[in-house]
């Protein structure tokens, strides 16, 4: 059976970290190449997994708070210019996707007539096929299928969670959110389950009603290891971790979800890999 390839390439979070990148995770299964989200660095990472641009099958935004996507105009320009044939990158989104892509473009519109201007085997400008969803299958070539739930990020709605399956495997990535049924369900007999973590212990200590605030609305450590252990993945990984770990101390967090999830935890540093298969 073939596996799926789960690269960890941005572990970060909003707050700036030299060692990590934004939020995203490429997927690979079959012959398809996902890209789950486009924070802070993607490219950087992407490159650095030896993936470009123009290799992705599609592009799959979990929802649309700028952490997440900071750097997805690097996306679309960079497959634009390094492709030598009309490449439309296909976008999968929630509800308000499309008018962020359109805002992208917009104000790409003087890098877009310069480009034009300049190259003559440059004519056609980057284009980008938008698919929103609240829920539902959002790609399925026959081999591979991705299948989007909703998520439980309120405030912040509507919210996605993806499963991607391959020949009998199947990983999920959950986003941000709290636990709910959209996740339970795609988790179900998956093999990994990606998930966005904090430390709610930590961030209420700290007595900052902002930081505070983010509690309401991201799965606990503990959290994401029972949702874990409801499904039955074998493999759990945490990743935009908040606050951000401290070198050194990935074991206090492993050991945390090892209390109630008794399977193979990854506390995941960018560019690690996990296989699921």
């Amino acid at each position: 059976m073939a596996a799926i390839d789960i690269v960890l390439l941005g572990t970060g979070s909003p707050i700036p970290d030299a060692n990590r990148a934004g939020p995203s995770t490429l997927v690979r299964a079959g012959s398809c190449t996902f890209l789950v989200d486009a924070g802070r660095g993607v490219l950087l990472r992407m490159a650095g997994a030896g993936v470009a641009a123009g290799q992705l099958t599609a592009t799959l935004l979990t929802h649309l708070h700028s952490d997440h996507l900071t750097d997805l105009n690097d996306v679309i320009t960079t497959r634009w210019i390094t492709s030598f044939a009309p490449s439309p990158l296909m976008l999968v989104g929630p509800p308000g996707a499309r008018q962020v892509v359109d805002g992208i473009l917009g104000s790409l519109a003087s890098d877009i007539s310069y480009r034009l201007a300049h190259h003559e085997d440059l004519t056609w400008e980057p284009a980008v096929d938008v698919t929103e969803l609240d829920e539902g299958v959002a790609y399925d070539d026959g081999s591979v299928r991705v299948v989007a739930a909703p998520s439980d990020h309120r405030p912040v709605r509507p919210t996605l969670a993806y499963r991607v399956e391959h020949d009998d495997h199947a990983v999920v990535l959950a986003g941000d959110t709290v636990p709910c049924e959209g996740v339970d369900r795609l988790a179900l007999g998956a093999d990994v389950l990606v998930s966005t973590v904090i430390r709610d212990d930590l961030l209420r200590s700290v007595g900052i009603q902002r930081l505070v605030d983010v509690c309401d609305y991201h799965s606990t450590v503990e959290q994401a290891a029972d949702t874990a252990k409801r499904a039955g993945v074998a493999t759990l990984v945490l990743t935009h971790c908040v606050p951000p770990i401290p070198p050194g101390n990935e074991d206090e967090w492993r050991a945390i979800a090892a209390s109630v999830f008794d399977g193979e935890i990854v506390v995941a540093n960018d560019l690690d890999r996990v296989i699921a298969g």
